[in-house]
This record gives structure tokens, sequence and C-alpha cells, in this order.
């Protein structure tokens, strides 16, 4: 779904109350346990975890205007999308999450590329989400961001 919105804060305000408490944990989870250096923005219409220009002024290569995108929240129409570029770039993060996940959650993982799908909203495996955003430092996603922008 798309929200019109400016900020963090605008975009959580304009979910339905039962989406709205699950962002909200899920938010503070990855404020909490990400490495220092990312920051929260809206990016791409949804909740975004980048890499500040300050840190990696080469932004996003597909728009350098852009920051570069590291974690992604979204309420998308029938779930809640966390989208994580390290799963879809570092084999054995990606092996790790897909070996833990039924330690934490009793449904089948529901995975893209890089989006983990939660449409049980009373099945989030909150603790596996915030060992996975302790997983990648800001200067580890950089240096595998530009070894797969090389290939």
């Amino acid at each position: 779904m798309k929200y019109s919105a400016n900020s963090p804060e605008d975009y959580v305000n304009q979910l339905p109350q039962e989406r709205r408490e699950v962002i909200d944990k899920l938010r503070i989870i990855i404020s909490q346990k990400l490495p220092v250096g990312f920051e929260e923005q809206l990016s791409y219409g949804m909740l975004g975890y980048v890499v500040p220009h300050a840190l990696y002024p080469a932004g996003y290569h597909v728009n350098s205007g852009l920051p570069l995108p590291f974690i992604n929240l979204a309420s998308q129409k029938n779930f809640i999308a966390l989208y994580h570029s390290g799963i879809y770039t570092n084999t054995d993060l990606m092996t790790w999450f897909v070996t833990e996940y039924p330690k934490y959650c009793k449904r089948k993982l529901d995975m893209g590329k890089s989006c983990i799908r939660f449409k049980n909203l009373d099945d989030i495996p909150y603790k596996l989400i915030a060992e996975l955003c302790t997983k990648m430092t800001v200067r580890e996603w950089i240096d595998l961001y530009e070894k797969n922008l090389k290939k």
C-alpha cells in the first residue's frame, strides 16, 4: 500500500491501529539493534534504514542522490514486509536466517530475495529480527555493497 507521508512518524500514523502496533514494535527493535551509523528515514515510500551520505557520499548507484538503503519496513496490502539488503547479498547471512527462522516462528517462512513477508501479525519473530539487525555494521554493508556492485 502506498502512503503519502512526509516523515517516518507520518507514515506510521496513517496505518490502521493493528499494523501501527506491529510497525512501532519493529521500529523500536530496529533502532535499538542496528549498529551505529544507520539512519531512519522515508525511503521508497516506506520506512527506511539507510547509510547516510555523510558516511557514504556515493549514495545508491541507481540514484546517487539517495542514501544507500539497507533495511526497509512497509505495511503492504496483505502483509508487513521487512526488506533486508544484507540477506540478499550475503549467502552466509541468508543461510543463518533461514536456519534460525523455524526456531522462532511456527509458520512457514514467506520470503523473496530480500523481502520477508509477515501475513500473520500475531506470529512475528521479533527476537530473530532483533538478532538479524545486529549482524552487519555500516562498514560491512558498504564493503559488501561495493563488492557486489563491481560484479
